[in-house]
């Protein structure tokens, strides 16, 4: 369920507005929506594991507050950020 310490760089070099950037909203958002996509893998195995769907909620929910901000400061990086990520709104 959770991300490999691989997988977590390349999410971060990837996302990554400059170099040793770790914490900008692109970088949590992605790493977020990886963690979700793992989450929901394991709920479709696990359909009664209601603490971890409790969980995968709170992590919709903090992605989605994540991506309000990041529309709020610049609609375009916004729409970037979604078009990679390969998300609906």
């Amino acid at each position: 369920m959770s991300i490999t310490a691989e997988r977590r760089t390349a999410l971060i070099e990837e996302y990554a507005t400059k170099p040793g950037d770790t914490g900008s909203p692109e970088v949590q958002v992605a790493l977020l929506s990886e963690r979700i996509k793992n989450l929901t893998e394991h709920l479709k195995d696990h359909a009664k594991d209601f603490h971890s769907r409790r969980g995968l909620l709170m992590m919709v929910g903090q992605r989605r507050r994540l991506l309000d901000y990041v529309k709020r400061q610049d609609t375009s990086r916004y729409e970037t950020l979604i078009k990679r990520l390969g998300l609906r709104r």
